[in-house]
């Protein structure tokens, strides 16, 4: 809007040896925020521009636009894709990783990648042997107190949908679901077998290797794998676990159970 100011203001002039006043009037059109003060129209100008660099940057990005939530009236950003609601823009963006399998934080010593930073820090400490917390219940230092607690709570929050099987840890499910679609995703590179967990490709890796790791305090015998030595070691102790729930006959081996089953079976 534009505002008319009107002005009077005299002339004087010299005509011949007389002088003369002559009246005018001075019309001046000015707009609306010209008539503010300075400070108050920079304020106002410099407003006008974070507001539209705000609305350029929410018209750029229409799936992260604010809805306000109906019952606490505060402005919260959707997921698109899971309808998650979230309260800061930044915090949408981390989540979407979820989505697109993005791991932007690699670990320098093993090369493992991880989506959040907080969980490539939690996995360093595997590699320094840092346990910088402890638990309250039985004092013992862990590297991720929150997991360690699901010891004593017994609490499995990660189920399967096909056989409804629980988990205490995200990538267990994600391990256990290879079982139902038949992947075995880590192959042994000197034969053509294949594991659905790493820990067992490393545990055949000993029978190329040769290697045993294991040995008994005992009698020095070394065995590729510990549940070989837990068996072995049963033979010192005496301890005869398998039982026959035929005749009652105990053994120290399962093996042993076994082949005695075979006398009663036929």
């Amino acid at each position: 809007m534009f505002v008319k100011e009107e002005e009077q203001d005299n002339l004087w002039i010299r005509e011949d040896d007389d002088v003369k006043r002559l009246q005018f009037t001075v019309t001046t059109v000015k707009s609306e925020d010209e008539e503010k003060p300075p400070l108050q129209r920079q304020d106002e100008e410099g407003k006008e521009k974070q507001e539209d660099a705000g609305a350029d940057s929410d018209s750029s990005n229409p799936e992260v636009s604010p809805n306000t939530d109906s019952h606490t009236g505060e402005k919260l950003f959707n997921c698109d894709v899971c309808g998650k609601r979230i309260k800061y823009r930044h915090n949408l963006k981390t989540h979407m990783r979820v989505h697109t399998g993005e791991k932007s934080y690699g670990c320098d010593v093993c090369g493992q990648r991880f989506a959040h930073q907080q969980n490539l820090k939690t996995h360093k400490r595997t590699h320094t042997g840092e346990k910088p917390f402890v638990c309250q219940v039985c004092g013992k230092n862990v590297r991720n107190l929150k997991i360690h607690q699901q010891v004593h709570t017994g609490e499995k929050p990660f189920s399967c949908s096909d056989c409804g099987k629980s988990f205490k840890r995200k990538a267990h499910l994600a391990t256990h679901m290879t079982v139902h679609k038949g992947e075995r995703p880590f192959g042994c590179e000197l034969c053509t077998k294949r594991f659905y967990r790493k820990g067992h490709l490393r545990a055949h890796m000993i029978v190329h290797s040769g290697e045993k790791p294991f040995s008994c305090d005992l009698c020095g015998k070394k065995f590729n794998r510990k549940t070989h030595l837990d068996t072995h070691f049963a033979i010192h102790t005496g301890e005869r676990p398998y039982g026959c729930a035929i005749c009652g006959q105990e053994f120290t081996q399962l093996g042993s159970l076994n082949r005695h089953m075979t006398f009663h079976l036929g």
